[in-house]
Formats: C-alpha cells, sequence, structure tokens
C-alpha cells in the first residue's frame, strides 16, 4: 500500500509532465490537497511530506481538525457548498472560499470578513458542466457577479473555480474547463489570479488549459471511506 508522501510525489510528478507538455513551469501550478474525512494523523503525513495548502469541504468536519492543526504552515481553502449561515465561521477558519456561488453569498462573507478586520480571499464558483447536482454561477452571469464583488470590503477575488463532470473520461471536461478559462482571461488583473480547476482524474487536462491550481484528494489520500 503506498505511503501519502509516496502518492504525493506521484501527483507532482504528473503535474510536472502536464506542465511539460503544455510549456508551462510546474511552479505555475499550486495543488491544494483535498482533505476532506481525512484525519488528522494523516494530514499530518502530508504536510511532511510537503503539503502547503489543504481544502476541506464541510464546516463542521473542518473546525475541529483546523483547530488541531493550527500550529501548521498552511493555506485554508474552502472548496464545497457554503450555506450563508456559516459564512462566519468560514470567514473565522479559512483563507480562501473557492465556492462563491452567489452575489448574496458573496455579501454575506463581505460583511462577516468586515465585522471580523480581515480580508478575505476568493474564487467565484462556475457551473461548467451545466449539471443540476452541481452549484455554481452560470457562465453568462460570471463577469457581471464577479463585477460586484469587486466593489465589496473585505472580500477580494482571485479568480474562478469549476468541478469537470464526474465522467471515467478525463477528456469530457475539457470543453468546460476552456470555457472556463476564457471567462477567466476577461477578468481584471486583481481577480485573475487563480484559475482552480482540475482534480485526481482529470489534472493533466485542465493544466493543458490554463489552470494555475488542481485540487487532489484520492490520488494522495487514496479512497474515501
Amino acid at each position: 500500500m503506498s505511503t501519502i508522501a509516496e502518492n504525493l510525489t506521484k501527483v507532482q510528478e504528473r503535474i510536472a509532465r502536464a506542465c511539460d507538455r503544455a510549456g508551462r513551469s510546474p511552479e505555475e501550478v499550486r495543488l491544494v490537497a483535498v482533505s476532506k474525512t481525512v484525519e488528522v494523523t494523516r494530514i499530518r503525513a502530508a504536510i511532511q511530506a510537503g503539503v502547503r495548502e489543504i481544502g476541506e469541504n464541510y464546516i463542521q468536519e473542518a473546525e475541529p481538525k483546523l483547530r488541531e492543526l493550527g500550529d501548521q504552515p498552511l493555506v485554508r481553502h474552502f472548496i464545497g457548498h457554503l450555506q450563508r449561515n456559516k459564512a462566519g465561521k468560514a470567514v473565522e477558519l479559512f483563507d480562501i472560499v473557492q465556492s462563491v456561488d452567489s452575489l448574496r453569498l458573496a455579501q454575506t462573507l463581505s460583511r462577516r470578513a468586515e465585522s471580523a478586520g480581515k480580508t478575505l480571499d476568493a474564487l467565484l464558483e462556475v457551473n461548467i458542466s451545466a449539471e443540476t447536482s452541481k452549484f455554481g454561477l452560470s457562465p453568462a452571469e460570471t463577469l457581471a457577479v464577479a463585477e460586484q464583488i469587486g466593489e465589496l470590503p473585505g472580500i477580494q477575488l482571485r479568480g474562478l473555480m469549476g468541478i469537470g463532470p464526474l465522467d471515467a473520461d478525463p477528456e469530457a471536461a475539457r470543453a468546460g474547463f476552456q470555457a472556463l478559462a476564457r471567462l477567466f482571461r476577461q477578468l481584471p488583473n486583481s481577480q485573475r489570479q487563480v484559475l482552480s480547476m482540475g482534480m485526481s482524474a482529470d489534472l493533466e487536462v485542465a493544466i493543458s488549459e490554463g489552470s494555475t491550481m488542481v485540487r487532489v484528494g484520492t490520488s494522495i489520500f487514496g479512497s474515501r471511506r
């Protein structure tokens, strides 16, 4: 059974090969280790192996883990669906919320961050696969919402996030990634810092289409419980 360190090395090698094929540097692509359902001892093993950014999907699960990991130099990403009544806790626990899927949520995060004396980084989640089971803005409304968020205090929009279709063929994600990259290129410079797309199954396709951040869980930590 592979260790977390061995798995991480394999993922880093996949990123490097994908970047080489795309004529890019591996330093252009940040790796977020998705640690939902993963216990703290295994997250610490990943940190020891070199992980510096982790992603969690659920506030209730993440809170005790992040408090226990408070001594670690980590960038903490919230990547799951966020209800507005959990916005204050998200501001408290995380450095960046990748899953801002409405202007109302952005406004709530803005108020909570401003009250906490903090500036929260955020990404707009775009439903690039047009699946009704997924959250996210439609591509058609994304740029207008990004412009409105740019006027809010306490929150800094850094870019876009998208999830490819849950398909056995990674190529099924390419069209959606291309569409997200086109939207990303239309953002102003201050909001064009992070293009988060690509997971364990399709990170190579995402990198070839311009991803600057991949979110990988299974390939690092193994199958989820």
